[in-house]
């Protein structure tokens, strides 16, 4: 996320319930049936995941920064200087896997500090209706650490819209709503990562802000919520806290709302929350999570809870799929079981299966889309 990390938020006892209850609680598993197949491959960094209204997969590619052309990494703690490419961009996918995946998109900025496979760039995709597709981008700094980059990374820290023809527009400035009004009060940091797209609206998650924030139709923004900050460390431990990485629409008109831990990324430390429509203070629904990087609702309204990976007590590429037919603790959730290595986005497709971006931290075109047969 971004270069000012947060801690995990401490689990308190308890999880709210909705006001609208979900489906019967029944057991996931990979349909036996059907095997998890590759639908894609060959991607960069792949982050968000969606289906258009044609049936088309499509997947926002974070890229490379400037690839083999950036500086090794630095020393633990120390920062490079930004290192800026146009890797960026958006993918097209057959979820049948029969034709072979095709950039729609290209040359968007792609900015790290750190290693190529850290790259801040597109990072996730919501569509509404036919009209075209939602974008974040990424940044992981402020206002003025943008400036530096120049004018042509100027759309990093938006919300572009991707028309079907392939062009865009910049529709809101995520990271300018950050320095105006610091929503955490920690100081201005915006690296905009989930998005939900309504039809008046643009809900998008600031993981440098910690916050929930409405881009209107008209450009203008508010912030919707602000998650609680808790340092788990004990002081003067690293000032990192727990992030806002996905938000999805649940089946009774709330946002749900994930939540990556930071470092160490303490097993179970992260939570989804509910965030009334119009806004307000987040409650707690779903607990016992470690990195979560995206949510998503089936059609009977029951929830996937995709984690990135589970934790410093399991190995460190260990992805998690998870089921949830009401807010409840992780361990009364349903765990697929299929294998994950940094899954960074998750769609269920309407052949009912999920559709998901594995091995995202994979700047030099390991990344790819699952097709997990779900029963």
């Amino acid at each position: 996320m971004s270069t000012r990390k947060r801690l995990s938020l401490a689990v308190a006892a308890g999880v709210c319930l909705f006001a609208s209850p979900w489906s019967p609680a029944g057991k996931v598993a990979v349909n036996a049936a059907e095997p998890v197949t590759v639908v894609a491959s060959g991607l960069v960094n792949p982050r968000g995941i969606a289906q258009a209204p044609n049936g088309w997969i499509y997947v926002a590619e974070a890229g490379n920064a400037d690839g083999l052309n950036c500086p090794p990494p630095p020393p633990p703690g120390q920062l490079n200087p930004p290192c800026l490419g146009w890797s960026g961009a958006v993918t097209r996918i057959d979820p049948r896997g029969v034709r072979p995946p095709e950039r729609i998109v290209g040359g968007l900025p792609s900015v790290t500090r750190r290693s190529v496979a850290e790259a801040a760039g597109p990072h996730k995709i919501s569509f509404l209706g036919t009209g075209g597709a939602y974008l974040t981008m990424g940044l992981g700094g402020d206002g003025a650490q943008r400036d530096t980059l120049g004018p042509a990374a100027a759309i990093l820290g938006r919300v572009l819209k991707v028309a079907p023809d392939g062009t865009w527009t910049a529709v809101a400035d995520i990271t300018a709503h950050e320095d105006a009004e610091d929503p955490d009060g920690v100081g201005a940091d915006s690296n905009p990562y989930g998005i939900l797209a309504q039809a008046s609206r643009r809900v998008v998650t600031d993981a440098g802000g910690n916050s929930l924030v409405e881009a209107r139709a008209n450009g203008g923004t508010r912030t919707l919520a602000v998650f609680p900050f808790t340092q788990v460390l004990p002081l003067p431990g690293p000032a990192t806290q727990a992030v806002p990485t996905s938000v999805a629409l649940g089946p009774d008109g709330a946002f749900y709302v994930g939540q990556l831990t930071g470092f160490p990324f303490p097993s179970g430390g992260a939570t989804v929350w509910r965030v009334p429509p119009d806004g307000g203070t987040p409650e707690e629904c779903a607990t016992g999570f470690t990195t979560i990087i995206d949510l998503a609702f089936d059609g009977q309204g029951r929830m996937y809870v995709l984690e990135f990976a589970s934790g410093l007590g399991f190995p460190p590429n260990t992805g998690r799929l998870s089921r949830l037919d009401a807010c409840r603790a992780r361990t009364d959730a349903d765990t697929i079981p299929v294998a994950l290595s940094h899954p960074g986005g998750i769609v269920i497709g309407r052949d009912g299966a999920a559709y998901v971006t594995n091995n995202t931290l994979a700047p030099f075109g390991e990344g790819e889309v699952l097709r997990i047969p779900l029963n």
